[in-house]
């Protein structure tokens, strides 16, 4: 199993809690299977959601009002979560026959919901781990040195640039920390799908804009680290604000692309990169919060 990844099992546990009868079952074939049913047995049923909202209903039930909570009737579960509840009238089961058969109808609907059910998860799950394996192989093939999701270089290669830049005396040396605003509201709104989308559209404006001999690397989740030796005045001040531009006019129906930056040189030989990063990121919080606080951010982000 891929490195970080939540078993199957695991997954079949916590998941069906995010489900829901509409997801389980073709609700129009569910209504045809309940008025056979109905017909056969000449009970009354009335099918609801795990909070009580109608999914089916085939007799009369007006005036009848489900109270999932005190009188949940026939609960239907799937791997110990209840995701439905099926009413009968009481006064329709009256014999050990009806009462069989409204098992019998209960222990249907619940096998062909956790087959459904397994179906789904069990598909998304081998999508899941073929995308992380073909990430593991991806930096097994470049000597660990790129980020899989970007293709930038990883953080413990960006490191490794840094010593030879140290090594050399280069100077000066623009160092920038650059962090995506609200990933994580796409994250919530959208899952990692959308989320990894917007890293790597951002990563490819920022290597986009970069001039080759810039060191770019993705060392966090949304977090770029970006060293320009040798840069000229203004030279990394423009390379952000065109990073920005780029960002602000990308249109797309899901993400909407923004980027904070933070800018600190290394003017002499003994000074330390790696001491002058949290400087940098200093920086990009200050202009975060003028970028977020800005007209039309939360519109454009919303929108």
């Amino acid at each position: 199993m891929a490195f970080g990844m939540v078993s199957l099992e695991k997954r079949l546990a916590n998941n069906i809690k995010n489900y829901s009868l509409d997801q389980l079952f073709q609700i129009d074939e569910l209504s045809d299977y309940m008025e056979a049913a109905s017909k056969i047995s000449g009970l009354s049923f009335l099918l609801v959601h795990r909070h009580g909202e109608k999914a089916v209903s085939v007799g009369n039930f007006i005036g009848f009002k489900p109270d999932v909570v005190n009188e949940p009737g026939h609960k239907i579960k799937v791997y110990g979560r209840t995701v439905g509840h099926l009413y009968v009238k009481d006064e329709e089961i009256c014999t050990k026959e009806a009462e069989d058969f409204v098992h019998a109808i209960v222990t249907q609907l619940t096998r062909q919901a956790e087959n459904t059910y397994e179906s789904i998860e069990t598909s998304m799950y081998a999508d899941e781990l073929e995308r992380r394996l073909e990430k593991e192989q991806y930096q097994v093939k470049h000597g660990e040195k790129k980020d899989a999701l970007t293709g930038l270089l990883n953080s413990t290669y960006f490191d490794s640039r840094i010593t030879v830049l140290e090594r050399a005396e280069i100077v000066p040396v623009a160092i920038i920390c650059a962090n995506i605003n609200d990933w994580k509201y796409v994250n919530d709104k959208f899952g990692d799908e959308e989320s990894d989308r917007l890293i790597r559209t951002v990563a490819s404006i920022i290597k986009d804009e970069a001039k080759d001999e810039y060191v770019i690397a993705r060392c966090g989740g949304d977090l770029f680290n970006i060293l320009i030796p040798m840069a000229e005045d203004g030279e990394a001040e423009d390379y952000c604000k065109r990073m920005q531009e780029k960002c602000e006019s990308f249109e797309d129906p899901k993400i909407a692309p923004s980027v904070a930056c933070g800018i600190v040189y290394k003017t002499n030989v003994e000074q330390s990169i790696r001491k002058l990063l949290p400087d940098a990121e200093y920086e990009m919080f200050n202009n975060k919060f003028e970028l977020k606080n800005a007209p039309g951010y939360r519109a454009r982000l919303e929108k």
